[in-house]
């Protein structure tokens, strides 16, 4: 039948019962464990008339729980004790033959316990030992008559054992032939003894087996027929398929599907499966990453890597669209920078967005980034340190066959770019690798002396031609783009950073307690100068914002204030900032830290986001033309208080109004919330009026924490798309603390 349930632990302590129709929809929770559920396993005794299902789980408060779900009803029947220790797996199944339950349970004492129910109860039957480290996971598989067990450690091996029932012992003949020692044990409720014995030991991997899984079993004329394959995942960053040969019956090493040897930070497999009809394998890695490989038609042998989904393991912090619009760009606490574009196939007319760089790949918490025009960007970690990165030759051209945009209009001197970039073995920085730099292949018919040197090489980037969006092995080690320029100046960790419109500027600001060092530092793009310091904020700016035509910039605070600086045309070549206009203990509105800004895009107004709920326009209200000096009185809030029901983390506002000339304003919220508002000054006085009433984007599609970031296309229409309706269209993109960067398409016409 359809698998329509599904069953989850997690570390909230609970099971959750799912059922499937058309979505997923949570309905049954299981509360009863008192510490974080780590491993579920369920089987079905019955589905008349109604669904009766044996569910076990093991938590880390050192039991196993049984549960019983019936029809809408589900209840803990039993709890098994396992004193101080953890059980980290559990599997169940029937005895071959009859539908006696039996359980087994992989600990961290070596061995696996099994529990057989009799009279409703599980009794522990027996104890299988040989593993020498923790047992990482156990499975049953059923095959014919006989009921096989595979069950993985961290002593890097797999062992498989075989229960089969035991006819009547006929007297024992005296003969020298060796035999595998049985265990036997008894079932009373079926009257029937049962022999277990160990059926093999497989040893392959290198480092511990996180995850032992047989194939699932599919239907053949009528009845099901289960697959004699293992699928392994270890922390040696190897998934291997193992199958018994044909002629001798031992289990061999079928496929080993090994990952490429990673450079970088990177740890092993999790855990793995089949696809239901074994053609496709999926493993999942120690950095959030999943991994997808596809066994060829005709040479079965040969397994390649697939497209998969992919995206940030930690809290995203801050989202970017490049000038043109054509990807968005995104750094967070997994310490990467990720590059996201639309991939447009050949034939097909629909357009999925895929991760296909990861520009940066770094050793601290990234906070940060701003655009400096198309292909390069900086961006803040915590560190003291700002660094620029450019794009490398080999993105340009990957990027143009991706999204089918012509490299003509890309780039237009691709050639004096390096090919790629690679970080050295002890370095935190992404060195440029051109074209003469890279390691020759040595031929497979030469010797190559296996030196630690020739192991660990010191470029790992090997350029490579795409069509399609790049698997995580090639996104970790061959996507990187060269860091051209690091910024010195800021005392403390950088907070915050943005880049004027005309892409000569770039302002940023660090964490900060006291006024020296919350001050401003703008920097000049062409020399990498430090331009000016601009203090006067006594506590962290959490974010800056130039003027869409460049001559303000505005700051927000954790001091609750803002303030505006003018840019006045000096002498000299660079520009010279002055504060025209600030907010204090007198004439603030906001109560609490000011998270967010954003300006309109005629630059007339200005918008800030607070934790104290309220959403705030400003600007010059009396219309009139104001002489240079006395801006500080006339900046005001235009609009009443937009109350948004929830702290205020994100505001952002498009640079293409509604068809009647309404300033389209996104609001995000710390539980997650983004509502769509418009608003346009009517009169002198500010008014509601002047807000409509916002759409908010339904639960399902927001953010399930903070949103941390909202950023608008500059252009109307969607990235990838050439269509006739574009300026119906326009894109939004946000990020959260759910790890989440998400697209959304606004229909301006329906605001």
């Amino acid at each position: 039948a359809s698998e329509t349930e599904l069953i989850s632990g997690g570390s909230d302590k609970q099971l959750i019962l799912w059922k499937w129709k058309d979505t997923l929809v949570k309905s049954i929770p299981l509360k009863g464990h008192t510490e974080a559920v780590f491993a579920v396993d369920a089987v079905c005794q019955s589905d008349e008339p109604d669904l009766n299902v044996l569910i076990a789980s093991a938590a880390s408060d050192s039991t196993v729980r049984i549960w019983s779900w019936h029809g809408s009803e589900a209840k803990c029947t039993e709890i098994l004790q396992f004193g101080n220790g953890f059980v980290l797996d559990v599997c169940l199944s029937f005895l071959p033959g009859s539908d006696v339950p039996i359980l087994a349970c992989g600990g961290d004492d070596c061995k696996i316990s099994l529990f057989i129910q009799q009279n409703g109860q599980f009794q522990k039957t027996l104890i299988l030992p040989g593993h020498e480290d923790w047992i990482r996971g156990v499975e049953w598989a059923v095959c014919g008559e006989d009921l096989f067990l595979a069950s993985c450690a961290k002593d890097c091996l797999i062992r498989i054992w075989k229960i089969c029932r035991k006819l009547k012992q006929l007297p024992k003949t005296e003969d020298d032939s060796i035999k595998l020692k049985e265990n036997i044990f008894t079932v009373k409720d079926a009257d029937t003894s049962y022999a277990v014995s160990l059926e093999s030991v497989l040893a392959g991997h290198e480092n511990w087996v996180y995850a032992v899984h047989w194939q699932p079993p599919f239907s053949k004329d009528g009845s099901m027929q289960q697959p004699m394959r293992i699928l392994s995942a270890s922390m040696d960053k190897t998934v291997i398929i193992w199958e018994p040969d044909k002629e001798s019956g031992v289990w061999l090493e079928q496929a080993s599907v090994r990952v490429g040897e990673v450079g970088g930070n990177t740890l092993g497999f999790f855990d793995c499966q089949f696809s239901p009809d074994g053609s496709m394998i999926i493993a999942h890695a120690f950095h959030g990453a999943l991994h997808l490989w596809k066994q060829d038609t005709v040479n079965k042998k040969e397994w390649t890597p697939e497209v998969v989904i992919s995206g940030h393991f930690n809290s995203v912090e801050d989202v970017k669209w490049d000038p043109e619009g054509e990807f968005v760009i995104s750094v967070g606490f997994d310490q990467t920078t990720r590059l996201f574009a639309p991939w447009k196939r050949k034939e097909e007319t629909e357009v999925t967005w895929h991760e296909i760089a990861r520009p940066q790949v770094h050793g601290y918490d990234l906070r940060c980034l701003a655009m400096i025009g198309r292909f390069e960007f900086v961006s803040g970690a915590d560190e003291k340190v700002l660094r620029v990165f450019r794009a490398p030759k080999n993105f340009i051209e990957n990027f143009s066959n991706i999204t089918g945009i012509p490299l003509e209009k890309l780039c237009s001197r691709s050639s004096d770019l390096p090919e790629g970039a690679t970080v050295p073995a002890l370095g935190l920085s992404n060195k440029a690798v051109f074209e003469g730099d890279m390691a020759v292949q040595p031929d497979e018919d030469e010797e190559s002396f296996n030196t630690i040197s020739n192991q660990y090489p010191e470029i790992y980037f090997q350029p490579l031609i795409l069509t399609e969006p790049p698997p995580e092995d090639h996104l970790l080690q061959n996507t990187l783009w060269p860091e051209i320029q690091k910024l010195y100046g800021h005392g403390y960790e950088i907070f915050c950073v943005a880049c004027n419109n005309s892409s000569t500027l770039i302002a940023s600001a660090c964490k900060a307690s006291k006024k020296e060092h919350a001050a401003i530092i703008l920097w000049s793009t062409a020399s990498w100068k430090k331009l000016q310091s601009l203090s006067f904020h006594n506590l962290t700016v959490t974010q800056l914002a130039f003027s869409p035509d460049d001559s303000f910039l505005l700051a927000v605070s954790r001091d609750r204030n803002w303030s505006l600086w003018r840019k006045q045309d000096s002498s000299e070549s660079a520009p010279v900032f002055t504060c025209c206009a600030y907010t204090d203990k007198n004439t603030a509105v906001h109560s609490r830290i000011i998270w967010s800004c954003d300006w309109t895009p005629d630059s007339k107004y200005f918008i800030t986001g607070s934790r104290d709920k309220k959403v705030i326009i400003w600007g010059q209200c009396d219309l009139q033309v104001i002489s240079e000096g006395n801006e500080l009185d006339s900046i005001k809030p235009c609009s009443t208080v937009l109350d948004a029901g929830d702290a205020v983390t994100a505001v952002g506002i498009s640079r293409v109004l509604t068809p009647d000339g309404r300033y389209i304003v996104a609001v995000g919220l710390e539980n997650g919330k983004i509502t769509l508002y418009t608003w346009k000054q009517s009169g002198k006085e500010a008014a509601l009026t002047d807000w409509t009433t916002g759409v908010e984007i339904d639960n399902s599609q927001s953010h399930a924490l903070a949103v941390k970031r909202l950023c608008w296309r500059h252009h109307a229409g969607r990235a990838g798309h050439n269509d006739e309706s574009s300026s119906k269209w326009l894109q939004l993109a946000s990020c959260g603390a759910d790890h989440c960067v998400k697209i959304f398409n606004v229909n301006r016409f329906a605001l």
